[in-house]
């Protein structure tokens, strides 16, 4: 609730390209015509950033509002990933999801690209040879 976060970006309303399900606002209209969750292949895991994604896919904003507070409990229902079974089906969501949307991720402009995407603690990225920047400017229409 106090939290900065990474150079003080967790007190800025901002686009991300993801948000958390745990705090998920969207139009029911919305929802349905994007194919909602994707139960079938993200069960459990991730099925939020692929909504997200599939929602900037179609043009829309995922919006970050930092004066929304709640509590969550995170795998406080389903439990922890701690048999072979869960740890089987986390690791078909994370290759689903690395499948379907890598080169998204790569290429995230909200995303600092300096930034590893390795790490979930803003670690610079280690790299061998300079790359040259992979954002673009983000397009506003009025639709």
């Amino acid at each position: 609730r106090h939290a900065s976060g990474h150079f003080g970006r967790a007190r800025l309303t901002q686009n991300f390209s993801a948000v958390t399900g745990a705090c998920l606002l969207i139009r029911k209209k919305l929802f349905v015509a994007i194919g909602m969750f994707d139960e079938d292949n993200l069960p459990v895991a991730f099925n939020d950033v692929d909504l997200c994604l599939r929602i900037r896919k179609a043009g829309f904003l995922n919006v970050y509002c930092p004066e929304a507070e709640l509590y969550h409990h995170e795998s406080l229902s389903r439990g922890a990933e701690d048999n072979p079974e869960k740890r089987a089906r986390y690791s078909r969501e994370v290759r689903f999801m690395q499948s379907k949307w890598r080169s998204d991720l790569e290429s995230d402009p909200y995303y600092n690209p300096n930034l590893s995407l390795e790490s979930p603690n803003f670690f610079l990225e280690k790299r061998l040879v300079d790359s040259p920047h992979h954002g673009y400017p983000l397009q506003i229409t009025n639709s």
